[in-house]
């Protein structure tokens, strides 16, 4: 394959996988999508779907699974619910209930079998074409004062190749994350990816770069996954691909990381997901200033 070369054109089309089981929020996703536990009043997927919207990415597909169907209701109309909500002239809640279905359009494909995070993107070759594209992973939330996702298009476009989010950790905490070896650009925000390891193991991280669930790929990443062997846990790994990509820039231009300094929420893990909703809750403008004065009562009352 020739060398990636930037794009004319704005990046269209982000891909979002939603096909996982939620295994670690049972009982509460036995029969509800993870991505639809609320977030103070919003699904997780939502506050995503609302993210690519506003970095101009306004065609989404979604992988999803069995049992995924409300993902699909929820950006659907419903039309009984906006027909009682209009009688009754409550024109707040009306424009919340239509607000999801008016974000972007959005496709649906079926991943089938649970083979990992590569070949769900996989999924999306016939959907996406030969232009790039963006994933976003909805166990990260990205606050929208932070357009993370905006800056990553704008690397890519001027780059070419793939775009991934890193964000620095605790190096105690490397294992759990892809890890990405850099080096240094011209821009402070921005670092050319060597080097990819998918959860290293103690010792072995080449830095405490993490990679975070945003990433804007180049299509040729569809053939490396093509080729890509099952790896960690037995499955087909987004970062073994992009490290082929990292390796050899012939294959599909060089792949460059986006530093994230800013605010991330992470709704994977109960604990994490009980702080965003907190966190969230305690910034709005609505319910804020009551549940920050209950919460300090709460913590040297009761604490």
């Amino acid at each position: 394959m020739n060398q990636s070369l930037p794009r004319l054109g704005r990046i269209s089309k982000a891909v979002i996988p939603a096909a996982g089981l939620g295994t670690r929020f049972l009982p509460a996703t036995k029969a509800t999508p993870k991505e639809m536990l609320p977030v103070v009043d919003k699904p997780a997927i939502q506050y995503v779907v609302e993210e690519a919207a506003a970095a101009g990415l306004s065609d989404v597909l979604m992988i999803t699974g069995r049992n995924k169907r409300p993902l699909e209701d929820h950006f659907d109309r419903n039309y009984e619910l906006e027909e009682a909500l209009s009688r009754k002239g409550d024109a707040a809640r009306l424009s919340k209930v239509q607000e999801s279905s008016d974000l972007a359009t959005m496709h649906y494909v079926r991943q089938g079998a649970p083979r990992g995070l590569g070949h769900a993107v996989l999924c999306a070759a016939p959907h996406v074409g030969d232009q790039p594209f963006a994933v976003l992973l909805g166990d990260d939330l990205i606050d929208p004062r932070d357009p993370l996702l905006s800056r990553m298009v704008e690397v890519q476009e001027r780059e070419g190749g793939s775009v991934i989010a890193l964000m620095e950790v605790e190096p105690s905490q490397i294992h759990l994350y892809g890890c990405a070896a850099v080096e240094p650009t011209a821009d402070s925000d921005v670092v050319k990816v060597t080097d990819l390891i998918e959860k290293p193991d103690p010792g072995e991280a080449p830095s405490n770069y993490a990679i975070i669930g945003r990433y804007v790929l180049d299509p040729a990443v569809f053939d490396t996954l093509r080729e890509t062997e099952p790896g960690r846990g037995g499955e087909i790994q987004l970062t073994d691909a992009l490290q082929k990509l990292a390796s050899d820039e012939k294959i599909g231009g060089p792949v460059h990381g986006v530093v994230f300094k800013g605010r991330r929420y992470d709704t994977g893990d109960r604990g994490d997901y009980l702080r965003a909703i907190v966190r969230l809750a305690c910034e709005r403008e609505d319910l804020g200033p009551d549940f920050r004065a209950w919460l300090r009562r709460y913590v040297s009352e009761e604490m």
